[in-house]
């Protein structure tokens, strides 16, 4: 008789992929303190699967010696202590690209909004003030020039959405792409753009990507879009550059911290737009980023290979071996 492996789950899943889970192994839960001790405590952990909140760290792996994989159902592996899993042989699996069709939308959704003012144009309605607009403020996005750093998937996707729009597209990137758009630096490109996206991992190397002195070099009409990573953006230069009117908006999926303290000086903000990182929770992509990555977890789990760019750190796996 085959004994089912144990799996440990630190937040929800779509329930299609809860369903192939139970299916093939013991599902365990550890939503909370309590009930994630309980687990390691009574269970032979093979696996554990998070989502963007729950972390997978060193203390958590030296819990669970007899791991054989960590997955992520998303994209980002900021929760994931990469090293430590790699070093210990553990595969790290994930759902690489996944997102970007509905990241790039809802970019595209945060600029619309912000360039129009749509939201306020919206309260404005509900509170019985048609005439608000006589003084409405709004513009569009044709014939704009979109600055987009980081060109990765998500970052083309949005430019083919803003190519759509009439608007004229330009990227800063560590590499050069083989696209339609041009190159240019970063600092060519914060003081040419009329609204600015940024599309790229936080890293240590790459740290705090915008601030007060990149912030200046933007022109004073322009707008900040950020889908990618909150601590990529110094947001106490952020607030002042909005004070000062030398930036004229805002709009964001991420914050360095989530949830933010309230009240938040950014949230509450006249000239911003935030969304409760919300991007990649549509029903189509969270169910795909679910299943794709419970797929290739019980893939390895019945010795089996799953689907070589599903494993992050194969590469390195591979050269330990």
């Amino acid at each position: 008789m085959t004994i089912k492996k144990n799996v440990l789950l630190l937040e929800t899943i779509a329930e299609e992929a809860l369903v192939m889970l139970q299916d093939q192994v013991n599902v365990l839960t550890g939503y909370d303190s309590i009930s994630l001790q309980k687990a390691i405590d009574k269970y032979t952990i093979n696996a554990i699967i998070t989502r963007g909140k729950g972390q997978i760290n060193k203390a958590l792996l030296d819990a669970c010696p007899a791991l054989q994989a960590v997955a992520r159902c998303g994209v980002g592996l900021d929760n994931i202590d990469v090293h430590e899993a790699t070093a210990r042989n553990i595969s790290i699996i994930h759902a690489p690209a996944s997102n970007a069709s509905t990241i790039a939308e809802h970019t595209l959704a945060l600029m619309l909004m912000l360039t129009r003012n749509l939201y306020e144009s919206i309260q404005q309605v509900k509170n019985n003030n048609w005439n608000w607009r006589n003084q409405y403020n709004g513009d569009e996005l044709h014939g704009k020039t979109l600055g987009i750093i980081g060109l990765g998937n998500i970052g083309q996707r949005v430019a083919k959405l803003a190519d759509a729009f009439g608007m004229k597209v330009i990227y800063s990137s560590r590499s050069t792409k083989d696209v339609p758009y041009r190159q240019v630096t970063q600092t060519e490109l914060l003081q040419q753009a009329d609204i600015v996206s940024l599309h790229l991992p936080y890293t240590t190397v790459i740290g705090t990507l915008l601030g007060a002195q990149e912030l200046n070099l933007m022109k004073p009409t322009a707008l900040l879009i950020n889908t990618a990573r909150g601590a990529l953006i110094d947001h106490e230069a952020l607030v002042k550059a909005l004070n000062t009117n030398s930036l004229a908006g805002f709009a964001a999926d991420v914050l360095p911290e989530e949830p933010p303290k309230h009240p938040d000086v950014l949230v509450d903000h006249r000239h911003t737009l935030i969304t409760p990182h919300s991007g990649s929770l549509t029903a189509t992509t969270y169910r795909h980023m679910c299943v794709y990555t419970i797929t290739n977890v019980l893939a390895l789990l019945r010795d089996e290979k799953p689907e070589s760019r599903s494993v992050y750190n194969l590469s390195a796996l591979q050269r330990q071996a």
